[in-house]
């Protein structure tokens, strides 16, 4: 099989794959107009994916949190990721699927339930949220002003596509020369950045919030590495009090990993560079890769 079109990328669109730069939607799908999808996204490092049942576990439960029922089963979305891999040719890889709402059937409804759900994947190659420089120095991360939306409002546990508060906190972290920004609640609460976690350490011990939070998967992995590892660990309330007096901060995602930061609006981590212990997990992580952790291969394309 020619494969050439797809080294880009390759993507899952209505039943057929084709190459990245070719998939798109129609401008009247209700995942566009409304944000009225859900998706999850999973990596694949050095030809494996990690923790793929985790990460298809939390889209089912998105999926029926949302009510959206695409025709294909778990058993046919898993086949599709490890095709969008293998069709691209990537070793290591930024995979996504998402469940769209879709367009109604009958014309001008306003029914979700009228709607054709539909599975959209794709794999491209390897992204990360904070790029690897940044991640090498320590990110600047800024606390944004615009508190994050209320867990009762939009349940963070649910991957969505609903940005607008972590939007407005990277325009004003970009806006005073920061890297990317932090969330709060409007009482005051650590939540999470856009596109990953955010973990505290204090006098040894490792801390991410409670609220306002997707169950990350790489979040997850952290807290059993701490285990692991002999690292007190805890997921808690945590004032932004606690985020600004930290020891070390670093943030976690599935693409990106472990990130560790330097600074936190105008204060100074340490020495101005990631911490022992944000370095220790993050190296942890990496090798427990390379080891073979929560892999599944990627399946080859058929002969």
């Amino acid at each position: 099989m020619d494969t050439s079109a797809f080294a880009d990328g390759a993507a899952y669109v209505k039943g057929r794959f084709v190459p990245i730069a070719e998939a798109s939607i129609p401008v009247t799908d209700w995942g566009f107009t409304r944000s009225d999808a859900v998706y999850d996204v999973v990596h694949v490092f050095r030809g494996g994916f990690f923790r793929l049942d985790d990460h298809l576990d939390r889209f089912m439960h998105s999926m029926q949190a949302r009510r959206l029922r695409p025709p294909e089963d778990r058993a046919a979305i898993e086949a599709v990721l490890h095709r969008c891999v293998a069709l691209a040719g990537l070793d290591d890889a930024y995979v996504a699927m998402v469940a769209s709402r879709g367009r109604p059937r009958v014309a001008g409804s306003r029914r979700p339930e009228d709607c054709e759900n539909h599975l959209i994947a794709y794999a491209i190659p390897w992204i990360d949220v904070i790029p690897k420089p940044v991640q090498e120095r320590g990110a600047h991360l800024w606390i944004g002003s615009t508190p994050r939306v209320p867990d009762a409002s939009v349940d963070p546990t649910v991957k969505n596509y609903q940005w607008s508060d972590l939007t407005s906190g990277l325009l004003e972290a970009h806006d005073n020369g920061f890297d990317t920004a932090v969330l709060c609640d409007a009482e005051g609460f650590v939540t999470e950045g856009p596109g990953f976690n955010i973990f505290v350490v204090k006098d040894g011990r490792v801390l991410t919030p409670d609220r306002g939070s997707l169950h990350g998967i790489t979040r997850k992995s952290v807290l059993e590495l701490c285990e692991q590892m002999g690292i007190p660990a805890a997921v808690a309330p945590l004032r932004r009090e606690v985020l600004e007096d930290a020891d070390e901060v670093f943030a976690a995602t599935t693409a990106g990993g472990v990130m560790p930061a330097s600074r936190v609006g105008r204060r100074i981590l340490g020495n101005d560079r990631p911490g022992p212990v944000s370095l220790a997990l993050k190296e942890a992580y990496w090798r427990r890769h390379a080891e073979g952790w929560h892999r599944t291969p990627v399946r080859p394309l058929e002969a």
